[in-house]
């Protein structure tokens, strides 16, 4: 077993009931302002009537191993601790979003009061002082374990022994660290699932022959 912890997350979409208690808890938690999110549950429908279904697909930074955001940083604003965790430093961000340009799973904003890149970085103030993300003590549902991955005795690297699991976009090569359990391949695209009506008239015309 490795000296070094490695944090990453579990999401077993069989148990969440999509709340949004995940999404609520990160905004109090970490005093996300109002017009952003660092995490939100996506609600897709699939089949038709009365065979249709709803699904909830809870969507958070992946802290990915390979983590594109960090190379592509100008002014090293993004970096990576020994656990895994992919930071921000407020003080050296200029806000130009080439981190979120780059990130292939669209998790990142722009703070816009204070005008820097931010993002989930899975509570590390609460790791740190040994309490969990606020997300996973917040889910009444017990759908989000959350440990080090590099202690094969942890409740999360039992789960990925005895789990099927998936993560968002593997062909990006991130190798992210946020992981779940019943992943619909259907819901888990993120063009899926879209209310057009969202959309203003010129970029439906943009994405025409985008949405099946």
């Amino acid at each position: 077993m490795s000296n070094t912890k490695k944090w990453g997350m579990v999401i077993d979409l069989n148990k969440c009931v999509g709340c949004h208690s995940c999404s609520v808890a990160c905004k109090t938690e970490n005093e996300v302002p109002p017009a952003v999110f660092r995490s939100w549950v996506k609600i897709s429908e699939k089949g038709n009537f009365p065979e249709a279904k709803s699904s909830a697909l809870p969507v958070l930074c992946n802290n990915c191993e390979n983590a594109v955001c960090v190379r592509v940083c100008p002014v090293t604003a993004s970096y990576q601790r020994p656990d895994g965790i992919v930071m921000i430093d407020p003080h050296k961000c200029v806000g130009c979003k080439y981190c979120m340009a780059a990130c292939p799973y669209q998790v990142r904003h722009i703070n816009p009061v204070r005008r820097y890149a931010q993002k989930c970085f899975f509570c590390y103030h609460r790791i740190d002082n040994g309490l969990k993300p606020a997300c996973v003590d917040t889910c009444p549902s017990g759908a989000r374990t959350f440990g080090d991955l590099n202690d094969p005795a942890s409740e999360i690297s039992v789960m990925l022994v005895n789990n099927s699991t998936s993560v968002l976009k593997p062909e990006a090569g991130t190798k992210p660290n946020v992981y779940y359990i019943g992943l619909d391949k259907d819901i888990a695209n993120p063009l899926k699932g879209v209310d057009l009506e969202h959309f203003r008239h010129h970029d439906i015309e943009l994405l025409d022959g985008v949405f099946e």
